[in-house]
């Protein structure tokens, strides 16, 4: 090509960027602006604490700081609202069933639960995105069942309003954790066990935690991360995520800033989702991968904390491959272990389920031997709903294969990213509720029926498995190292 014709093929390839680049954002305004008006809580952003701030608070600044957050959110938004154009099944309704500061316990706030006499340890949970505290109460509540000090913190953003998390950045959720780990510490000194549980999102900030506190000998240290659906890696689209937000900065051009705008009918989650939840979701996994990277092979690893994660093997939330390939293989040989769920292989759902989700499996786990412990529950044969556990000890080469006291219930083909955490008789999520608690809606045991297009609730969110029927298998081996680490600190 003559040098003469290379300005003129430059301009080609700018201008048809261009001209794609102005379409996508056309068909991002139209799509934007087909779905539903935004309403108070997708417009209000709560003052939260930055991360400088939060490295000099202890918890009763953050508390206090906390209450005046809910406070802007009853001003501003529940006390504004008008019934006339609000659904009496809204969250910021102060006459709703499902209007959070009318239970018992408001989970959406941070916590401190107490054991009955002095705490043998002390655990910090950290909630997913979009969550809030209430996700990790029932293993919050197992922990100081045995002699555990409880610290379940809400991460800036979450438990509030939709719109909080439209501001949030994730260095701020790193800095709340470290100050709930100063609590921990100052309210239960070492060497009693500290331990961090994490679910999603939650999961990676527990990770970075640990790495950070491997080069600061400030943070306190953790005896074991628990990990559930941990978010070490999400869809490769959310690295661009913020360009479907772009539209936005033009005030007519707001609803942009939404991948999602749904009614607010869940007491201690968000239905809304900003695109910038999403944006900061990447920037984490991938801070955290390239550190992990970055560390192969460095003595200093040898310093983690033992690590416990549970996941099922197919999740529409975060990648299960990247628990293994971004985490678990740069893993010392430390005590580490996976817990896999598999699908629901039995006859009934042959034929129906995805060929690329059955092989997964097979693919997911490097040969052994491995670093770590994996454990593999999966149905006991083809004819059968039954669970057995594969187990492979961390060095060894042979596995061993158990029958469990489990079964797939009727109808549920896997688990879901979102049901780990919550035993069948959650009061929001189970499929079997107790009555001791009423939270104003069973979401776990709705199974609508009808015609298309009459639900304001996609029925994908309805179909999503919110409960875990293999929960007493997770808490008995969350709390099997929980007696072990009391006795190994008794014993010192």
């Amino acid at each position: 090509m003559p040098l003469a014709a290379l300005p003129r093929l430059f301009k080609r390839v700018a201008l048809i960027l261009g001209v794609a680049g102005l379409t996508l954002l056309a068909w991002r305004v139209y799509d934007s602006e087909r779905g539903p008006a935004l309403q108070p809580w997708h417009r209000l952003v709560p003052h939260e604490l930055t991360a400088e701030q939060l490295d000099h608070a202890d918890w009763a600044a953050w508390l206090a700081a906390e209450e005046r957050v809910f406070g802007e959110v009853r001003q501003q938004v529940s006390e504004r609202l008008d019934p006339s154009l609000v659904p009496p099944f809204n969250r910021y309704r102060i006459d709703s069933r499902v209007y959070p500061p009318g239970f018992t316990t408001d989970w959406n706030r941070s916590y401190l639960l107490r054991p009955a006499g002095p705490p043998r340890g002390v655990v910090v949970l950290l909630h997913g995105l979009t969550d809030s505290p209430y996700s990790l109460r029932h293993i919050a509540r197992r922990y100081v069942e045995h002699g555990y000090l409880a610290i379940g913190l809400r991460l800036p953003g979450h438990g509030t309003v939709p719109a909080a998390l439209t501001d949030a950045h994730w260095q701020d959720w790193l800095a709340a954790t470290r100050l709930a780990l100063r609590t921990a510490r100052a309210e239960v000194p070492a060497p009693a066990p500290l331990d961090i549980v994490g679910y999603s999102n939650g999961g990676a900030l527990a990770v970075t935690y640990a790495l950070d506190a491997l080069d600061d000998p400030q943070l306190p240290t953790a005896r074991r991360l628990v990990l559930i659906s941990p978010m070490i890696g999400v869809a490769g689209s959310a690295r661009f995520a913020g360009l479907a937000a772009w539209p936005a900065v033009f005030p007519a051009f707001s609803k942009s800033a939404w991948l999602s705008l749904r009614p607010e009918y869940n007491p201690f989650k968000y239905n809304s989702f900003p695109v910038n939840g999403a944006r900061q979701s990447w920037l984490l996994t991938d801070a955290l991968q390239g550190r992990m990277r970055a560390l192969a092979g460095d003595p200093r690893l040898q310093r983690l904390p033992p690590i416990l994660s549970f996941q099922s093997l197919t999740d529409a939330t975060v990648s299960t491959p990247a628990l293994v390939s971004g985490l678990y293989r740069h893993l010392p040989a430390n005590g580490s272990e996976l817990v896999i769920f598999d699908l629901n292989r039995s006859h009934d759902l042959e034929g129906l389920l995805d060929p690329a989700s059955l092989t997964s499996l097979a693919s997911l786990l490097p040969p052994p031997p491995r670093n770590y412990a994996t454990r593999v529950l999966s149905n006991i044969d083809s004819g059968s709903a039954q669970l057995a556990q594969t187990l492979t000890a961390a060095q060894a080469l042979d596995s061993q294969r158990q029958p469990l006291d489990l079964a797939y219930p009727p109808g549920v083909f896997s688990l879901s990213h979102v049901a780990l955490p919550f035993p069948l008789d959650d009061a929001l999520y189970g499929t079997q509720p107790t009555a001791s608690e009423d939270f104003g809606v069973h979401l776990g045991r709705l199974a609508a029926r009808g015609e298309r297009g009459v639900l304001v609730v996609p029925m994908d969110e309805l179909m999503r498995l919110t409960a875990n029927p293999f929960y007493p298998f997770l808490i008995q081996r969350i709390e099997a190292d929980i007696d072990q680490a009391t006795v190994s600190t008794l014993i010192r």
